[in-house]
């Protein structure tokens, strides 16, 4: 909640200019966003630039923002676009899990002698993700601590309203999803089973983890405080991949001043 910077009143006045006018002290300032002060005119720079994934270096070229001030709004940009999430999903959807944390050659010497010889799938020391993905809709992922029932189906109930078609793999943590009030089909990876035909697959969610690395690869490696940040900014970018450039700026415009303005 934006807040005076002198009195602390919460009764705001919007101006014309951008700024925020107090109600009790008559005090016009311009809201900070991620912790800084910047004009809508270089804000809507770099959302313009942002939206293209242009890097960092390219954006300071082409704005008039210093890299810190840069950087602290990226951030804020990037935290709205994680919370910017669908809130249940309904009708046909995919459940699936997958592994984020790049190729084992390409850690330390340290980490592998550490961690002796490396498992790849489940069972592997990369970070697990959990992802839904309703059919002809939007897309949905979290960082998971581990992938057996305990830590799924709770996720799945929360996420998926009861009556709906949930397809997913043979993996064991979702036996039992269709006593919880699903209708429940498998693909069974295990018997190269891909495909029933029918529409019985989760090529959906699969594409989407192909998507969401090949990006992740063009970063060329990720803090692991911050992969939460770039998971939110890859699920916002694919469930409004289809909407135009302009208008995805705009979204992201009011995304960010909806919150700081």
């Amino acid at each position: 909640m934006v807040k005076c910077q002198r009195c602390n009143a919460i009764k705001l006045w919007k101006l014309r200019s951008g700024k925020l006018r107090c109600a009790v002290c008559k005090t016009s300032f311009r809201p900070r966003i991620g912790g800084i002060h910047v004009s809508r005119d270089v804000l809507k720079d770099v959302i313009t630039e942002f939206d293209l994934e242009h890097s960092t270096n390219i954006i300071l070229e082409r704005c008039v923002i210093s890299k810190y001030k840069l950087l602290k709004l990226l951030t804020a940009l990037r935290t709205e676009m994680t919370k910017d999430i669908p809130k249940a999903f309904s009708g046909i959807v995919e459940v699936d899990e997958t592994y984020l944390g790049g190729k084992w050659k390409n850690k330390r010497l340290k980490t592998r002698k550490c961690a002796g010889r490396q498992k790849r799938g489940r069972g592997t020391l990369k970070q697990p993700v959990f992802g839904i993905l309703c059919r002809d809709g939007e897309v949905w992922a979290e960082l998971v601590q581990n992938v057996e029932a305990i830590d799924l189906q709770p996720i799945i109930e929360r996420k998926v309203k009861k009556g709906s078609t949930v397809y997913s793999d043979g993996w064991r943590a979702y036996t039992g999803i269709a006593t919880k009030g699903y209708v429940h089909r498998l693909v069974d990876h295990g018997k190269e089973q891909y495909s029933d035909k029918r529409g019985g697959h989760i090529n959906g969610l699969e594409g989407f983890w192909g998507y969401l690395k090949r990006k992740l690869v063009t970063r060329g490696g990720i803090r692991k405080e911050r992969l939460p940040l770039f998971l939110g900014e890859y699920i916002w970018r694919y469930n409004h991949c289809k909407i135009p450039h302009k208008q995805r700026i705009k979204l992201l415009f009011k995304l960010l001043t909806s919150v700081h303005y």
